[in-house]
């Protein structure tokens, strides 16, 4: 596994359901096309799979 993943916020969250905007939330997502990095672990690849159409993810 990669030591850190770059997240990015690539759709909007406009009519999205609320668990969604909250675990985009969560990952410290606030606006599209904004970036943060994480360390790999389970928990953050679990929010992944469940935004993963609305984020792009990049291995560092």
């Amino acid at each position: 596994m990669a030591k850190q993943l770059e997240i990015t916020l690539t759709r909007s969250l406009i009519g999205r359901p609320e668990d969604q905007r909250v675990t985009v939330n969560t990952l410290g997502l606030k606006k599209t096309n904004q970036t943060v990095v994480h360390k790999d672990n389970p928990a953050i690849r679990g929010m992944i799979k469940k935004v993963s159409h609305l984020v792009t993810v990049k291995e560092i």
